[in-house]
């Protein structure tokens, strides 16, 4: 973890949860709330479907709510799109910004998800900015090429006006029960910290960069406790408050 950074758990649910599940949630609310993180930031980034509820449950405890993605414009006849400032109206104080998943499913370049960072900014939304490279590219030694390259496209070249936090996920990792080892992911994650300060100086140095990718209960402490990983962006493990809390529960200390 970096010196001095409160470390931050997000919870993706991706297009899992119906109503039913706001249990979890709550769950997770209370279990925050009982000091069950520690001193780190808990983010629960459910479907749009259950945003405005989650949020309102998470009023009042240490538990934010964020989106899985926006679109670029504020409003528009964009069908089935959802505004930064819709996602600010439900709630949100969070949203994932160009996850692997929209990147690969979507098409979505980098100037497309730098356009929707913007678009956070403009909301008043803490982006959560996803980059990570697939296993042919990792196996062609390009892996630091790629991330590079995802950093300088899909972040604004201007100065943010708040934080923007990285997530580091190798797309091979994801929901693979896959993982890096431990030196493979220091290795990335120090030099995310070194590209950041070479883009944008000293308004990056307190930024936080997460590790996703198969974050499980079982290996949380290890991935965790790399240097420069300050908190993890969790998938299939958040859907389950206890065992998403077991994974942000190692910061009680």
């Amino acid at each position: 973890m970096s010196h001095g950074t409160r470390p931050l758990a997000a919870g993706n649910w991706k297009m899992n949860g119906l109503r039913a599940s706001l249990k979890e949630v709550a769950a997770i609310c209370e279990a925050a709330a009982a000091g069950g993180a520690g001193q780190a930031e808990i983010v629960i980034c459910p479907p749009a479907t259950l945003l405005t509820e989650a949020a309102k449950i998470c009023e009042g405890t240490p538990v934010k709510a964020g989106g899985q993605d926006c679109h670029a414009e504020p409003m528009g006849a964009f069908t089935g799109d959802i505004s930064a400032e819709m996602l600010k109206d439900a709630g949100a104080s969070y949203v994932i910004l160009g996850h692997s998943e929209r990147r690969l499913g979507h098409q979505e370049s980098d100037a497309s998800v730098r356009s929707k960072v913007k678009a956070s900014f403009r909301a008043g939304l803490t982006p959560i900015v996803c980059v990570g490279e697939t296993l042919s590219q990792r196996e062609d030694g390009k892996a630091l090429q790629i991330v590079a390259s995802q950093l300088t496209g899909s972040i604004p070249e201007e100065p943010p006006p708040g934080e923007i936090v990285i997530a580091y996920e190798p797309v091979w990792a994801i929901g693979s029960g896959m993982t890096p080892s431990l030196d493979e992911i220091a290795a990335m994650h120090s030099f995310i910290r070194r590209r950041l300060k070479e883009l944008f100086a000293a308004s990056s140095a307190a930024w936080r960069i997460l590790y996703g990718g198969s974050v499980k209960p079982g290996n949380a402490r290890e991935l965790l406790s790399v240097d420069e990983v300050d908190g993890a962006l969790v998938g299939g493990a958040c859907l389950s408050a206890s065992t998403f809390m077991a994974i942000a529960g190692i910061y009680r200390g």
